[in-house]
């Protein structure tokens, strides 16, 4: 048991780290919400209860029908997104891959265009 201690020990400061970050998480996510219902934030009516963002009330019944275009928009959305969280590592690290890293990007910017365009002309990005 004495000898496993000096192990033990050089797991003292991740614990202590943990139990720093439980402590503020704890306080920054509980503490606003504990001042905002004392002091009568917390007032809910209908217009704060109705449905925002996806268009639809939120509680109907489960197997209801709604379109589908807003999947279709939240999915170009992820790939512009992943399009933009690959262009900053590629331009960060442009010197070192060259030519080929640069032309490489340019196909993969340029089949993002070419699908772009093919969801403009479909109307995916229309909504009515």
């Amino acid at each position: 048991m004495a000898q496993s201690l000096p192990y033990l020990a050089q797991y003292l400061p991740i614990l202590i780290f943990l139990g720093i970050a439980l402590a503020l998480s704890c306080v920054f996510v509980f503490l606003p919400m504990g001042v905002s219902r004392l002091t009568g934030a917390h007032n809910p009516n209908a217009e704060k209860l109705s449905e925002y963002e996806c268009g639809f009330p939120a509680f109907e019944d489960p197997r209801s029908q709604f379109d589908v275009r807003f999947y279709l928009v939240a999915i170009l959305f992820i790939i512009f997104d992943l399009e933009a969280a690959f262009l900053f590592p590629w331009a960060v690290s442009l010197k070192q891959s060259g030519w080929a890293g640069w032309g490489t990007m340019m196909v993969f910017l340029f089949e993002l265009v070419i699908g772009f365009i093919y969801a403009w002309k479909k109307g995916a990005l229309d909504w009515e």
